[in-house]
């Protein structure tokens, strides 16, 4: 986890520099969440705080929750990872497996904080892997049934086209990271969900 040090650090600082708040709902995650520049135009009416960090894994969130989450105090969570892990060869159950760690440690910290999930996205990057994506969301959405205070959102389907595969222009040119038209795909995914 050495490798995520600075920006976590970075992050802790950025956190340290809030104004007091019971209302954050702070996007926590992967750089999908770190890059989403438009976070708070695109959902004025609530605070966010995006706590996204470049190319944390599912495992990472959970490993850096006490120093990230914790002191960010959030009123809910909006939570994007999964998708570094399968890329760098981890099985979807042992992605399941990780969100059951993140899972337990909002149970201990802030039971009654809500977590929605967003889906994880199939890129063109990984279209290799999109049967492991599939299986590690399904999972993870059996899992989230069973919580009261979860749901899943799926992000995974907007972002498809007819044919089933990846939309090239919600995509950035490397073919993992999303365009601004794939956040906005995201920003219209998130307004039909139960309000977080």
């Amino acid at each position: 986890m050495v490798w995520y040090e600075a920006e976590v650090r970075q992050l802790e600082s950025k956190l340290a520099s809030l104004p007091p708040a019971t209302d954050r709902v702070v996007f926590y995650g992967s750089s999908s969440v770190r890059l989403w520049a438009s976070l708070a135009r695109d959902f004025p009416q609530i605070n966010t705080v995006n706590l996204g960090f470049g190319g944390s894994t599912l495992a990472a969130c959970a490993w850096f929750f006490e120093r990230l989450l914790v002191p960010a105090m959030p009123k809910s969570v909006v939570f994007y990872a999964g998708d570094n892990d399968l890329g760098d060869g981890r099985h979807a159950e042992e992605v399941y497996l990780f969100f059951c760690a993140f899972a337990e440690k909002m149970n201990k910290w802030m039971p009654d904080v809500s977590v929605s999930f967003l889906s994880i996205k199939i890129s063109p990057v990984r279209w290799g892997i999109a049967s492991q994506i599939r299986y590690a969301n399904e999972l993870i959405q059996k899992e989230i049934e069973q919580k009261a205070n979860y749901q899943y959102v799926d992000m995974t389907t907007p972002l498809l086209g007819p044919n089933g595969q990846p939309r090239p222009e919600f995509f950035e040119k490397d073919g993992l990271h999303l365009s601004p038209a794939g956040y906005q795909a995201w920003q219209n995914a998130l307004h039909q969900v139960p309000k977080f």
